[in-house]
């Protein structure tokens, strides 16, 4: 794979995966959600978390769609059914991102009291994973975005190794923001606000709808292109 189609991997994966995990809305949740423990605490949760969001993005990337793939799925299906899921969702997010992030809070503050602190490293180990990655950070819409993203992977085995390198380091680097975001929650609240974050949300959206668009583009071509092409 050349260095330009490697660049556009890890560009499309970034915008992609930093649209649908929203690390800024999320820190803003992470901070009313943690209000009663200590700035080491947070920190402590934000490491974890970054850990955790990236061996699932991660997982999804790599070995989504091979299992799909397994189990009879082709690889235009998978585009197409991926580009309209991550459509749908971005849909919803661009018209109503305060309900997704309401459902989150809720979620989180079903298992995390805003006002009781948790103590103990292994009471902090155990939230970290439930429910502040899954499915806070990186939920279901996440998982299904790195699953069609990696269905997008070049046919030559020679560029895959390219493309996995790039849409991994891009998967890296949003866990790596959100773990600096969480870490940095007090900051965050201040210098944007909810209102600046639900601006940013739906940008995001519009940005996730149109790679959404994309991917289904791509997947709807690989079906029936070659129909057309024969005639």
């Amino acid at each position: 794979m050349s260095i330009e189609s490697a660049v556009q991997s890890f560009l499309f994966a970034l915008s992609s995966l930093f649209s649908i995990v929203n690390p800024v809305g999320g820190a803003l949740i992470f901070a009313q959600v943690t209000a009663a423990n200590s700035h080491a605490e947070r920190v402590e949760l934000a490491r974890r978390i970054g850990v955790y969001a990236a061996l699932v993005m991660l997982a999804a990337l790599w070995a989504g769609a091979p299992i799909l793939n397994f189990f009879g799925v082709s690889l235009g299906a998978l585009r197409i059914a991926g580009g309209l899921v991550v459509a749908a969702s971005a849909w919803g997010l661009l018209n109503r991102p305060e309900a997704r992030e309401a459902r989150k809070q809720a979620e989180v503050g079903g298992e995390v009291g805003p006002k009781e602190a948790v103590r103990s490293r292994d009471a902090l180990a155990e939230i970290a994973f439930f429910p502040l990655t899954l499915p806070f950070t990186t939920g279901p819409g996440t998982i299904a975005v790195a699953i069609t993203l990696g269905s997008n992977r070049p046919g030559p085995m020679a560029d895959r190794l390219g493309f996995y390198v790039a849409v991994s380091a891009a998967a890296l680097c949003v866990a790596l923001l959100a773990a600096l975001l969480y870490a940095s929650a007090d900051r965050v609240v201040r210098l944007i606000g909810p209102v600046g974050a639900r601006v940013l949300g739906r940008l995001f959206a519009f940005l996730l709808l149109c790679v959404g668009t994309q991917i289904t583009i791509s997947g709807i071509t690989d079906v029936f292109g070659p129909m057309f092409a024969g005639r």
